[in-house]
């Protein structure tokens, strides 16, 4: 068979990427190292194994999740409907027994006359020709070290340190204010003010929290001195969190005209203000202890999390400064990066910027201009957020509705907006479909 497009990594992003250039006339070679070279995670030698949970998350058809999900269906994704053919219960959420899954991957990829399958570990992104690097978050060492080497060794991160994103219209905007510490910058940041006793009740909550276990592969990884986990900072002392992220020098409440004693900063994570970052909060709590412990946050009392905080083992790279809005290597075009690599959380992300990488790599073969999908759908905002973001504040992120433009009219009732974002989204999407040759 004709090789016209190598593709490194069996899991769902390179397995999407497989189908997705195949259907579009290329021939395939998809490396999968397992069985040769087995990882700390996987258990089966299967393609697209699912290695944590087996939910692909949300079907509700307007949340960002479900939007997704819809929008990989109109692009005929394998992943998507093999998920749907072995469906079990599981509410309103996708999920999949996950035997029948990645065998059910593995069975239509090894029968698709335009795929070859081989299973050997590749140290080396090619030279030459056009290749798919969808290695996920356990690449191997060797081929780490060749990303380094064409990208830059620090633009490769080993280790995620997340802080949560809130949803902007859930912020009580008469409890925090704008400003910049020293006045640098104006009204930059949003402050949540403490007194002592705010401060010590977070402190206490903070200290008695569950926090998630690390794995066993994960356990010799030490923390960064420089983004420590809140929590250790907790176990350090309040001292080390009042003169590290929580710090209020420079930062004078309006209502008082005075420092207050302690200050949780907010960052606007896009260009939008739909969403912002608390500052230096990374964290191990569990999710449920996250949404209990910093709603005592004042101003953040009712805060809606687009995004929980995280620490943990992880390979990805620095997109925004590596990445086209297609997938490409700005340094090599004929290389495109998918998957986790690339900064995006989840199963279903995953394998959605692998179809992309794969339609887009199976097009430049034919001569037909590379596409984006447009910043309104839930592929365009991922792609904007990962290529777009300051490459100095990037760290991987699920899809979620702070992602994408705002609606050009305000919409108060929440539910009645994110239905407007999706009947806009799946619109627009479809035009693009048709107008690339993709419906």
């Amino acid at each position: 068979m004709r090789e016209d497009i190598v593709i490194l990594g069996g899991g769902l992003a390179g397995s999407e990427a497989a189908w997705q250039a195949a259907s579009g006339g290329a021939n395939v070679t998809l490396y999968e190292m397992r069985p040769k070279e087995s990882t700390k995670a996987h258990k089966t030698d299967f393609l697209a194994e699912l290695v944590c949970s087996n939910s692909l998350g949300s079907t509700d058809n307007i949340s960002a999740p479900g939007l997704l999900k819809e929008e990989m269906r109109r692009l005929n994704s394998l992943i998507l409907h093999v998920a749907d053919e072995v469906r079990v219960p599981a509410g309103a959420a996708l999920a999949v027994d996950r035997d029948q899954f990645s065998q059910k991957i593995t069975q239509t990829l090894e029968s698709h006359p335009n795929i070859r399958i081989l299973r050997e570990e590749i140290a080396e992104i090619p030279p030459d020709g056009v290749c798919i690097v969808a290695t996920g978050p356990l690449t191997s060492d060797k081929l780490a070290a060749s990303i380094q080497r064409i990208t830059n060794s620090q633009h490769l991160h080993f280790f995620d340190a997340i802080s949560p994103i809130i949803d902007a219209d859930s912020i009580n905007m008469d409890v925090v204010f704008r400003a910049s510490r020293y006045d640098k910058g104006g009204g930059d940041y949003l402050n949540c003010p403490m007194d002592k006793v705010a401060f010590d009740t977070f402190y206490a909550a903070m200290m008695a929290a569950e926090k998630v276990q690390p794995k066993d592969f994960e356990k010799a990884t030490p923390y960064f001195e420089s983004c420590l986990p809140i929590e250790v900072m907790a176990e350090r002392g309040p001292q080390t969190m009042l003169f590290g992220p929580m710090k209020p020098v420079g930062l004078d409440d309006p209502r008082t005209g005075r420092w207050p004693y302690a200050v949780v900063q907010l960052r606007a994570e896009n260009c939008h203000g739909t969403c912002y970052n608390i500052v230096g909060f990374q964290t191990k709590l569990t999710y449920g202890e996250q949404k209990r412990v910093f709603r005592l946050i004042p101003g953040l009392e009712q805060a809606e999390f687009l995004r929980y905080g995280s620490v943990h083992r992880n390979t990805f790279i620095n997109s925004p400064a590596l990445l086209q809005s297609t997938l490409q290597l700005k340094v090599r075009s004929t290389a495109f990066f998918a998957g986790q690599l690339v900064g995006v959380e989840g199963y279903t992300e995953s394998a959605a910027m692998g179809g992309l990488a794969g339609i887009n790599a199976a097009r430049g073969l034919n001569d037909l201009p590379l596409v984006t999908p447009p910043p309104t759908s839930a592929h365009g905002a991922l792609l904007h957020y990962i290529t777009t973001t300051p490459s100095a504040h990037f760290q991987p992120i699920n899809t979620n509705f702070g992602l994408f433009p705002p609606l050009s009219a305000r919409v108060q009732d929440k539910e009645e907006k994110r239905a407007q974002i999706v009947r806009r989204a799946l619109e627009d999407f479809d035009g693009w479909r048709k107008q690339s040759g993709l419906s």
